[in-house]
C-alpha cells in the first residue's frame, strides 16, 4: 500500500499541478460540466497560491496525485448566498477550500476523498473550526466527495469566472468541534 500524504506545495511542484489543473479542466468539459471552462483558475492563481502558502498537494506513493487551495479568512464570493444560510453568518471566521483537483493518472482510486478530508484536518490545525466549499451544480462527482466528508448544503452562490457571467455554485460547510 503505497503512502498517502498532503504536503505545503513549492514552486518546484508547479508544472505537475498545472498539469492536474489543465487535464481536470478538459475533463469537465468532456463531461458538459461548464465550470472552470472561462479562464479560472488560471496559472498565475496557482502560482500566487503556492507564493502565499495556501496551496496543498496530495502525495502518493512518492507522486503528485492531487492539488488544492485553502483560503483563509473571508471569501468574497461567499458574502451572499441564496436559498439558504451560512451557519455563523457570512462574515465568520473560515476557511474556504478551492480548486480541488485530482491527476488523471490517478482518477478511480477514491483520492478526492482522501485530499478533502486532509483538507479538513489542515485547516483545523490552522485554527478553523467553520469550513466551507463549494462546487458546479452538474458536479456529481464532487457533490459526493464534499458530501462524503461531512459537509452540508447551505444554499447557492455565484461566482465569477474572468468575466464571464456570474454562475451559480453549490456552497457547503461543515462545522467542527
Amino acid at each position: 500500500m503505497p503512502a498517502t500524504y498532503l504536503k505545503k506545495s513549492t514552486e518546484e511542484d508547479l508544472p505537475e499541478i498545472l498539469n492536474i489543473i489543465h487535464s481536470a479542466i478538459g475533463y469537465l468539459a468532456e463531461q458538459g460540466i461548464d465550470q472552470w471552462q472561462h479562464g479560472y483558475p488560471a496559472d498565475e492563481d496557482l502560482k500566487q497560491d503556492i507564493k502565499d502558502g495556501i496551496n496543498y498537494v496530495l502525495i502518493t506513493d512518492g507522486k503528485i496525485a492531487g492539488t488544492a487551495t485553502i483560503h483563509q479568512g473571508i471569501d468574497p464570493n461567499y458574502l451572499n448566498i441564496e436559498d439558504g444560510d451560512w451557519i455563523n453568518g457570512s462574515e465568520a471566521h473560515y476557511a474556504a477550500i478551492h480548486r480541488v483537483a485530482i491527476s488523471n493518472q490517478f482518477r478511480g482510486q477514491h483520492l478526492s476523498e482522501k485530499l478533502v478530508s486532509s483538507l479538513i484536518t489542515v485547516s483545523r490545525v490552522l485554527g478553523f473550526k467553520d469550513i466551507r466549499i463549494d462546487t458546479h451544480p452538474e458536479n456529481k462527482g464532487m457533490q459526493h466527495v464534499i458530501t462524503t466528508n461531512g459537509f452540508e448544503k447551505r444554499g447557492i452562490i455565484h461566482m465569477r469566472e474572468n468575466g464571464h457571467p456570474w454562475t451559480a455554485r453549490y456552497a457547503y460547510q461543515l462545522l467542527t468541534k
